[in-house]
């Protein structure tokens, strides 16, 4: 996708103006607005706060790098954009980017695909070998002071299913198989010239009960769109093989987490493993916090200390192809919704 409009405004084509709302739950490193600033020498950095405060002008401002703001926020901030052009995205999911009023723009909308793909995979892979070597019951026996060994599982014995092959499901998949694992992935566009890596069973997204059936371990990593909210539902979750257990490290609210709840209480599940919840920061009295064979992290998978690099790495690749008028890196298609 090519930038509308051409260059930046400002000097040899670059962006007037930058707006830098926080992300990744960090502030900006002096290192990451020097660099920010050679990517793009000559434009107007301006400060948003999460609610949308601004240390100076926004009239100029072409460019946004965009942090966990509220749809709300975003709306606001974007008509008092006029000369908007591009938005970052430095999540993964543009669910909240995709709004009535930035599609009325016409926005060219861009995300962090890839940044976080690494840690999120290794944390599935932790939680995979956590469950096959028994290690929450064995941290129980340590607090009971009681000496009993446990049957473990082998990887070689293990079907992972990976429900969305994009970047983080395709980490996902290659480390599963590099364990030897059996990989079954669904995905909406399979290309049969692709080279995805060997061990991994493609099928297409209307094939997802069939990953079911046979999967062990089944992995959520897929964008929440209005085809896919509510996609573990009561039935999906029924179709699940007896014994299986749930990873979401996407969205909360592709499960429905009551229906989730009775399918660990009564089955077919054994288990489940959360970091995404469909109201964060989950409250302390959740009852989803109690649920015994239920695992709950605080949306932490895709945390590492080189993600802000990496974001701010693609952002500024971003700004110079921005301002040569190239095609961006993650353009994010608006039909789709990813």
């Amino acid at each position: 996708m090519t930038v509308r409009g051409g260059p930046g405004s400002g000097p040899d084509g670059v962006p007037a103006a930058i707006a830098l709302t926080p992300i990744l739950s960090a502030r900006y490193r002096q290192a990451d607005l020097e660099r920010i600033r050679a990517a793009a020498p000559g434009s107007r950095l301006v400060s948003v706060s999460l609610e949308g405060l601004a240390d100076g002008p926004l009239d100029d401002v072409e460019v946004l790098l965009r942090g966990p703001l509220p749809a709300a926020v975003f709306d606001r901030l974007i008509y008092r954009c006029p000369r908007l052009a591009w938005v970052h995205s430095a999540t993964a999911g543009v669910e909240r980017v995709l709004t009535p009023s930035a599609a009325a723009r016409d926005l060219v909308i861009t995300n962090a695909r890839g940044v976080f793909s690494d840690p999120i995979a290794e944390y599935v892979l932790m939680m995979i070998l956590a469950v096959n070597r028994r290690l929450p019951q064995l941290l129980e026996l340590q607090r009971e002071h009681t000496w009993q060994p446990l049957e473990a599982i082998e990887m070689h014995d293990v079907t992972v299913g990976i429900v969305g092959l994009g970047s983080i499901g395709l980490a996902v998949a290659r480390r599963a198989a590099a364990f030897g694992c059996r990989v079954v992935a669904t995905r909406r566009r399979i290309d049969a010239h692709e080279d995805l890596s060997s061990g991994i069973e493609v099928l297409p997204a209307d094939a997802l009960p069939q990953l079911l059936a046979v999967s062990d371990f089944v992995v959520l990593a897929l964008p929440l769109t209005t085809a896919t909210e509510d996609l573990f539902d009561a039935e999906m979750l029924a179709r699940m093989k007896p014994g299986s257990w749930l990873i979401n490290v996407a969205r909360g609210k592709l499960v429905d987490e009551r229906a989730l709840v009775r399918a660990l209480r009564d089955g077919p599940m054994r288990g489940a493993v959360l970091d995404a919840f469909r109201d964060e920061p989950l409250p302390p009295d959740s009852p989803l916090y109690d649920v015994p064979n239920l695992i709950v992290t605080p949306h932490t998978s895709w945390t590492s200390g080189r993600v802000l690099d990496r974001s701010i790495e693609l952002f500024c690749e971003n700004l110079g192809r921005f301002t040569r008028g190239e095609r961006l890196e993650n353009a994010v298609d608006p039909d789709v919704g990813y």
